[in-house]
């Protein structure tokens, strides 16, 4: 059985998928959600790779260089020794500004004999649509492709070129290297530059990985987590990626293929949450105005999602030609959820915002463009809490009361008059407090089932989701509450199997879900941990850190049974859900409940 077994590479502007035997199957440039140079994880045949081929002698090993996202896979026969180290340059320039081109580089690395490989170069630009022709020149290899729209690479090396391109065998009797670049470079490249651009990004990871919180327990676990939320970053706008691919299946064979290189207010605002948990409020402070800039005029509606530069429109189609990961198909770009109606947008932007006036000082110009988002957060909460959505799953099809919906546009009121406390505005309080409790009270009488001793998914329903395992970390319930304790046993007897989560079990638009969602596991330890299980809850989550690939990384699911990794691949939902269960169980801060209790404190 294959697994997502990559590692990831990049530099907050664009990132690679590279194989644990060192063939890069996913790259896109110059930006996240470019079109693909690589992209044969979707297509074995014509998808195009850049890979390392040795013979069988050679034993291959991966890790990351340790506090950074540099990746290091080891060849190995005995005599023969090598090193690829794979990474994008990201590092600062003398006046402070990041320098983050769109380039890979692969630092080959002689560690002993003259080992011997062959290179696999095959870029096949614009997702392998049309030709892609690759020419050799002096100074580079050129591939190029005018299909659609014209698209080019260019490959650097101190290697022949030609034998590069035609894939002769290469011996190694020093450092050496290849670079591609979106761009032609107009300074000449070698390998003492390029040891300097892998010195520098070094030094940069280190620094940033220097600045997270230390712990004493699942402290690596959290640092790798971090680095990977951080690469999901992208610079220019400060939005956060949900993960770095597309189409790759929730389940090998199904149509739940969806493209993920977009920032969803949700997932990017619980990234944030948990930035600022780990003492990375750089990043939180990106984000936010990501946030401030991406929100509309007051009659304006929000957007659950957006491209990484704030594009509004994300038209999905698909791309017949790609045979899709293990054949499953369609491959898509775009995702049409943006038009959808999820209500616990609302909720999400109010406790980002909550969080910055808590965390933060900030300017009475700035606090005055968070005050107008506030109001038109609570009137748009006042216009559609009553209303039915698609709730957080996206379902497609029909339009539910949805319980977790409810809830997070009772978390919008609720941090809405903390912020009209902090900002001194103290009269929207009455108005306020009353819309909150009768969401509240609603809640209450219609999202509980008495028979179950739980909430359920939808109003009415005798189904259990896992996002009602929220519920105490978003301060609308005590982990003491015999409710919340009830939900979180009904929630456990109903969804897992093989000691993994279903998110849900009730059928959607495409059948019943057959695999684990990720971070539902992570969602479900906190739980346990906080209502006073915390054996159970330990033991859970080491049984999920096992499902992990040879990287300690996560996809979107984990197939029930063989604990195969699927979906979008790396998933920033998963990572930040394994950081709040490892802090929460090394004794740190992180329900928002609690959070909240402590920034009232006098």
């Amino acid at each position: 059985m294959e697994n997502l077994d990559y590692g990831v590479i990049g530099n907050c502007v664009s990132a690679a998928l590279v194989s644990k035997d060192g063939w890069i199957d996913w790259c896109c440039l110059p930006e996240f959600n470019s079109s693909s140079v690589f992209a044969r994880i979707l297509d074995d045949n014509i998808g195009g790779t850049f890979g390392i081929q040795c013979d069988d002698k050679y034993q291959i090993s991966q890790r990351y260089y340790p506090g950074t996202n540099i990746l290091i896979t080891r060849y190995d026969n005995g005599r023969d020794t090598f090193e690829v180290r794979d990474f994008m340059p990201r590092y600062y320039l003398e006046d402070g500004k990041h320098y983050a081109p769109p380039d890979l580089i692969r630092f080959i690395v002689l560690k002993s004999g003259t080992p011997e490989f062959r290179v696999v170069y095959d870029p096949k630009l614009n997702y392998a649509k049309g030709k892609t022709e690759t020419v050799v020149n002096s100074d580079y290899v050129k591939s190029i492709n005018s299909e659609e729209k014209y698209e080019s690479v260019y490959l650097y090396t101190d290697f022949n070129k030609a034998d590069v391109a035609s894939g002769k065998t290469i011996y190694l009797t020093g450092n050496a290297f290849f670079l591609l670049s979106y761009n032609q470079k107009i300074r000449h490249q070698d390998v003492s530059r390029i040891y300097l651009k892998y010195e520098r990004t070094k030094v940069y990871w280190l620094n940033w990985t220097e600045r997270t919180i230390q712990l004493d327990k699942h402290d690596e676990l959290i640092k790798r987590s971090a680095l990977l939320l951080k690469l999901l970053t992208f610079q220019k706008t400060g939005a956060v990626l949900a993960a770095l691919t597309t189409s790759l299946p929730e389940a090998i064979g199904e149509v739940r293929n969806w493209d993920y290189r977009f920032c969803w207010i949700r997932d990017a605002a619980m990234t944030i949450r948990i930035f600022n948990s780990i003492a990375h409020t750089r990043e939180a402070m990106g984000f936010l105005k990501f946030i401030i800039d991406m929100t509309p005029a007051k009659d304006e509606r929000i957007q659950i999602m957006y491209g990484i530069r704030g594009e509004k429109e994300l038209t999905e189609y698909t791309l017949d030609h790609l045979a899709g990961y293990k054949n499953s198909t369609p491959v898509r770009v775009g995702n049409a959820a943006y038009i959808q109606k999820q209500h616990d947008i609302y909720g999400v932007l109010m406790d980002v915002i909550y969080q910055d006036m808590s965390y933060y000082q900030v300017s009475t110009e700035h606090a005055e463009e968070l005050w107008t988002i506030v109001r038109a957060l609570v009137k748009s909460v006042e216009l559609n809490w009553q209303m039915p959505d698609k709730g957080i799953w996206e379902i497609r099809t029909e339009d539910r009361h949805f319980t977790f919906s409810k809830l997070l546009c009772w978390v919008a009121l609720d941090r809405a008059v903390k912020v009209a406390s902090i900002l001194r505005m103290e009269h929207y309080h009455d108005e306020w407090i009353k819309l909150k409790d009768k969401i509240s009270n609603d809640i209450m009488t219609k999202g509980w089932n008495s028979k179950l001793n739980a909430f359920t998914q939808y109003y009415g329903s005798d189904d259990m989701d896992a996002s009602n395992l929220l519920m105490e970390s978003y301060g609308f319930i005590e982990a003491t509450d015999p409710k919340f304790i009830g939900t979180v046993e009904a929630t456990k007897r109903e969804l897992i199997k093989d000691g993994l989560m279903y998110r849900y079990k009730n059928q959607d638009d495409f059948g019943q879900p057959s695999t684990s969602f990720t971070i539902c596991n992570f969602w479900m330890v906190t739980a346990l941990f906080r209502i006073g299980q915390r054996k159970e809850a330990e033991e859970m989550f080491n049984h999920v850190l096992s499902c992990s690939n040879h990287l300690g990384l996560f996809s979107e699911d984990i197939e029930f049974g063989s604990h195969r990794l699927l979906g979008n691949f790396p998933q920033g939902y998963s990572h930040l859900a394994l950081i709040e269960s490892a802090l929460t169980i090394a004794g740190e801060i992180t329900s928002e409940g609690d959070i909240i209790r402590s920034l009232e404190k006098p």
